[in-house]
């Protein structure tokens, strides 16, 4: 009988030495796809600053060429502003949808200036800010695909049984999931010769 009790008692203990195990196992798993979503978010990030960075510059240039555009121009700086002050990357998402819109009529109402299309800094800017609308693509596609890992990871059995308890959040797509997710941009960028 003491034989019975003690090799259940192993079995017992070691079917919890093994649940614990695979909770441990779950929860860092958890960790590194939480990691791995904050990581492709700051990609983003990067991305949208070298954007940002490259805005006055092609303002400042453009502003010498197109004096009747001012109202354009102030609208792309505040909008600029707006998308900086803004906290997280979804707060973002509006302001850099309508800098993307901006910048796109800017370059079409640019396109039509002779002396602004043959300028070699305008030339310069607007390749650099294709290059990085490009990157700002993949970047959030990226995002988007290391949140789908995260989603499926926390919304499914078992880890959904960790993660709502232990805090782990619902992390959003980098394009929201309303209209405007089904909708691309316009933006055509392209050097004028």
């Amino acid at each position: 009988m003491i034989a019975v009790v003690a090799g259940m008692g192993w079995v017992v203990g070691g079917s919890l030495v093994a649940l614990l195990l695979a909770v441990i196992l779950l929860y860092n798993r958890l960790v590194r796809a939480k990691v791995r979503v904050r990581q492709a978010w700051a990609q983003g990030a990067v991305q949208q600053q070298r954007r940002h960075d490259l805005v006055p510059a092609l303002v400042e240039v453009v502003r010498g060429h197109l004096q009747h555009e001012r109202a354009l121009l102030t609208e792309i700086t505040d909008t600029r502003s707006r998308a900086l002050a803004a906290g997280t990357p979804l707060e973002r998402e509006g302001h850099e949808a309508a800098l993307t819109d901006l910048l796109g009529r800017l370059l079409v109402v640019s396109e039509q200036q002779p002396t602004l299309t043959t300028d070699a800094s305008f030339q310069q800017l607007q390749r650099e800010l294709t290059e990085t609308e490009d990157r700002l693509a993949f970047a959030r596609g990226f995002a988007n695909d290391r949140v789908a890992r995260y989603r499926t990871l926390t919304d499914t059995f078992p880890g959904l049984l960790l993660a709502r308890p232990f805090g782990f959040p619902r992390e959003e797509l980098f394009a929201r999931e309303s209209e405007r997710a089904a909708q691309v941009p316009d933006v055509q960028l392209r050097n004028s010769r």
